[in-house]
């Protein structure tokens, strides 16, 4: 028997045909759940509490994901959201997701169709790319990228940028049409293990044009520096 088995090995090798066993288990549900940012900023006599949260469970190949961010300020949520995504490998480091977002805000809530694409961009920037059709017809586009420079194995130092387009003004969202805001920031992280990491950093928002003269006529900044103190973790 074992010399018939090492024959037929044998001869997939000559032919160019490799063998593969299958093992029941060798594409397994798995699961994850990620507080890539829990921190407080502050920004003169303002504070608030952010979050950015993932979540997600399934196999190589097909993921259910839950995404939610936002933040709160003098006790009240401003603004958050959440999305529930399907996500399909479509190539290496690459995922196409497709899915729900619903936003709550202080001002009139929207609920969104996405579509986007999300992986590992030449030179290991973590990128999403992500469309949005509203209820009503609305439109946006969000570009979120950030970066890793390992400073050493447990001091890392990340850069962020998120930038939001809007198809048209929606007043009652107090969003502008075209590049409605920029967010942008640098975190340097301390991994007292590969699961938990605190953090300080800085963090810059701006509201801009039709969007940041909404921002005015509420009486709210339309920019903003911050500096932060945050925890990462993740299980």
């Amino acid at each position: 028997m074992k010399l018939i088995i090492n024959n037929v090995i044998a001869l997939a090798l000559m032919i160019g045909a490799p063998l593969v066993w299958s093992h029941p288990d060798a594409d397994p549900v798995i699961s994850m759940l990620s507080f890539k940012q829990f921190e407080q900023r502050k920004s003169g006599d303002e504070t608030n509490i952010s979050w950015d949260v993932d979540a997600w469970l399934g196999k190589d190949l097909h993921k259910l994901w839950i995404k939610s961010e936002g933040d709160y300020r003098d006790g009240q949520r401003e603004s958050s959201e959440v999305e529930i995504l399907y996500s399909k490998a479509v190539a290496s480091f690459w995922d196409v997701q497709t899915g729900w977002r619903s936003d709550f805000n202080d001002t009139e809530n929207r609920q969104w169709f996405a579509l986007g694409l999300q992986g590992l961009a030449p030179y290991f920037f973590e990128t999403e790319l992500t469309f949005y059709l509203g209820e009503n017809g609305q439109t946006a586009f969000r570009i979120d990228t950030e970066y890793e420079l390992l400073i050493t194995q447990r001091l890392i130092l990340t850069s962020e940028l998120e930038a939001n387009f809007y198809g048209r003004n929606d007043r009652a969202t107090n969003t502008g049409s075209g590049l409605s805001e920029i967010e942008t920031g640098l975190r340097l992280r301390y991994e007292i293990r590969r699961e938990l990491a605190p953090y300080i950093g800085v963090n810059y928002r701006k509201a801009i044009g039709k969007t940041a003269d909404y921002s005015r006529d509420m009486g709210e900044i339309s920019e903003a520096t911050e500096w932060l103190v945050g925890i990462k973790f993740w299980f």
